[in-house]
């Protein structure tokens, strides 16, 4: 077996009707500075042409594989099983990797105990067009172990800055295909809860956002994100008897949900939210680098307020 740094990584990229996107997905893959790889796209049923797009790509490393429409955890776990190589690397169709992320991600790896299933990464987003926008999650600022609560607190890095062993599906199984949203945040806490997960400083990762993307559609997010939490309670995931600890993620939860209506233009909705995340727990929320203090999300809900009051 070779040494970790020089094991194959497969990079599964699940396609749904994102041809405009996917050809700067595949070559930013094949333009890794690691070259022990291979490409799996898989084809969710798109009415686009996906199938068209990776077969204009030549270099043997890229596969194509079609199912069904069964949705992104359906098509993940298509990849999974499709992969050839003993890590698995996840990018969304519409995002990039700067040219060393598999690298890195391999380094940090041969650096920590086998114990350690993923190696996250920080993320850069951009604009449909390519352009830089500001982010909302602070930078890491070293390379660090990231405790699963943290994780059941909030979603700490973006899929397409996870690498991962892949044996370590095989016991923890696959994502999961009921959920519409927040499948990733639910594989981690259960890879998590039997394995440990590490986040390296440097954001190797471009995360685009668009009108189409999944975070978009706040009813949905809520409902995806109040079952992941509600089951890791139910697993005692964190002991239930920490209950200011399970405070604190509802208010995170409420106070997350409120800037998804407020963007989707609800601001009743949205002060109503704010309100019950300040219910939950009106003291700093924090969680590993992750602060809220009262007066941000007191300025938060004056914001949604006034765009409220200003509808009317």
């Amino acid at each position: 077996m070779p040494p970790v740094a020089d094991a194959g990584v497969s990079a599964i990229i699940p396609a749904y009707n994102y041809a405009r996107y996917l050809p700067e997905a595949i070559a930013s893959v094949l333009a890794q500075t690691h070259a022990n790889l291979e490409v799996i796209v898989v084809d969710d049923g798109s009415t686009d042409e996906t199938r068209e797009v990776v077969a204009r790509f030549t270099d043997p490393r890229v596969r194509y594989v079609w199912q069904q429409n069964a949705g992104l955890s359906a098509a993940r776990n298509t990849g999974i099983r499709e992969a050839r190589f003993p890590f698995v690397a996840f990018l969304d169709a519409d995002d990039l990797w700067l040219p060393a992320h598999l690298a890195e991600a391999l380094a940090e790896f041969s650096q920590r105990e086998p114990e350690f299933a993923v190696v996250a990464c920080g993320s850069v987003r951009m604009d449909q067009d390519g352009v830089d926008l500001p982010t909302r999650l602070p930078a890491w600022k070293s390379a660090q172990e990231i405790p699963v609560a943290e994780i059941v607190t909030r979603t700490r890095f973006m899929p397409s800055s996870a690498v991962a062993r892949r044996a370590a599906f095989d016991s923890c199984g696959g994502f999961d295909t009921s959920l519409r949203s927040s499948e990733d945040r639910d594989m981690w806490i259960r890879l998590g809860e039997r394995y440990r997960i590490a986040c390296r400083s440097s954001a190797t990762v471009r995360v685009r956002k668009h009108p189409h993307n999944m975070s978009k559609h706040a009813d949905r997010m809520r409902q995806s994100m109040h079952t992941v939490i509600t089951r890791a309670y139910e697993r005692g995931v964190v002991p239930q008897s920490r209950w200011a600890f399970w405070r604190r993620v509802w208010a995170m939860f409420h106070f997350q949900v409120a800037w998804m209506l407020h963007d989707e233009g609800r601001p009743r909705e949205a002060v109503a939210a704010a309100v019950r995340a300040l219910q939950c727990w009106p003291l700093p929320l924090a969680a590993g680098g992750l602060s809220e203090p009262p007066l941000f999300r007191l300025r938060a809900l004056r914001t949604f307020l006034l765009a409220w009051l200003g509808r009317r």
